[in-house]
């Protein structure tokens, strides 16, 4: 297939610019990898008391967060009334750990 003379010129800058980052990879070992922006989720419960957490969906209480506790969401579940649960984590003492449940409308999540 034809294509317009300044397609074409674009097309090989690309393909000279692919061959270039591969071969400067290459040359100095470091491997490039596109940056992807990342969710955080902050906790906002509108009663001011801590978040519960659970084992599972409306499970057993095992932990509280207060509001503004950062946190990352793992895994999404539906309860039989449809409300939507997140598995949470996040750090503490310089540690990420895995906290457990939560309902989703008590977070506000933004990328970074």
């Amino acid at each position: 297939m034809f294509l317009p003379r300044k397609q074409n010129r674009f097309k090989s800058l690309n393909l000279h610019a692919l061959l270039t980052l591969i071969s400067l990879t290459v040359v100095s070992g470091v491997a490039i990898v596109p940056v992807q922006a990342e969710e955080v989720c902050k906790v906002t419960d509108p009663t001011g008391t801590p978040l519960n957490v659970r084992s599972s969906p409306n499970g057993e209480i095992v932990n509280a967060l207060r509001n503004g506790r950062e946190v990352y969401i793992h895994e999404v579940a539906r309860d039989s009334q449809g409300r939507a649960w997140v598995k949470i984590g996040g750090y503490y003492d310089s540690r990420y750990r895995t906290w457990g449940w939560v309902i989703r409308e008590f977070l506000s999540c933004y990328s970074r």
